[in-house]
Parts: structure tokens; sequence; C-alpha cells
């Protein structure tokens, strides 16, 4: 992680990052968009949310989109099946990451923490935009006003 990139992971989200993390998207600017934490907290704590959306810009405009009911529409244009292997892929790619022979709690469900459905754009937006493979990612990405790779 770059020096600065904790200080403004903190000011975007208004926090002290709870989880170990690294960038893995930036704006045109530098700043951190998308990060991918670790699996668990430094106490042990299960972190189900592998990509969170940090950006500010993005947020304000998946948060608008949100509020307009964007959950349940995009629940019900993403095909089911199609949803439950991002699920599937989103929970291996974060439990591969928990270290061998770790005996504590373990996070569960896939994006967002969730087994089934919609939960919440925001981490589909963010796993969409850090490369994963989501229906749900696409269907946001499609109904905002900022072209792919824009951010």
């Amino acid at each position: 992680m770059a020096p600065d990139d904790r200080t403004m992971v903190r000011q975007l989200l208004g926090r002290e990052p709870l989880a170990d993390f690294e960038v893995v998207v930036r704006d045109c600017a530098g700043w951190p968009v998308v990060i991918r934490n670790a699996p668990l907290l430094p106490d042990g704590t299960p972190m189900p949310t592998r990509y969170w959306l940090v950006g500010k810009r993005e947020n304000s405009l998946v948060g608008q989109l949100e509020s307009d009911g964007g959950v349940r529409r995009a629940e019900a244009e993403v095909d089911p099946a199609e949803l439950a292997e991002t699920h599937r892929r989103y929970a291996e790619e974060r439990d591969a990451e928990i270290p061998e022979g770790y005996v504590g709690p373990r996070p569960s469900g896939g994006v967002g923490g969730t087994r089934l459905g919609v939960k919440c754009l925001h981490t589909h937006y963010a796993y969409f935009l850090a490369g994963g493979d989501d229906p749900v990612g696409r269907w946001v990405q499609d109904h905002l006003d900022v072209p792919a790779g824009a951010q």
C-alpha cells in the first residue's frame, strides 16, 4: 500500500479503515475508487466484503441509483443463475485468502456477504470495476451516467 493510500481511504470513508486493504482501482487523479479488503480483520473478525467502493463520486452515483429502487430493479433484471455463480466465485476468491489452518470464524456469503439476490449495488459495482464478472455490476454500469473506465 502506498503511504498515502490509508490517508486517502480514511478521508473517503470518514473513518479509519477496519481491514487491511489494497487499492485496486483508482480515478484519473490517483484517488482510490475500489479497495480489496483482507478476509479477516486484525482481531480475527470475518470481513465478508472483499471489494469496497470508496470513490466519492462513484458512491454518490450508485447511492442515487439505489435510492431510486435500483436494488429491486437489478434483482428483477439479472439472471438468478448468473448471480448465484457470481456469489460463489466471489466467496471462493475471498476464502482463498484465509490463511491455511485458520480455525476462527470465517466470512460467509458472496458479494457483500449475501448468499442470494442483491443486497447492495455498491459492493457489486466495486467487484465489477475491479474486474469481477458481475452481472449486477454490469447492470449498475449500464444505468449510471458514466462510461466504463471513466472513473
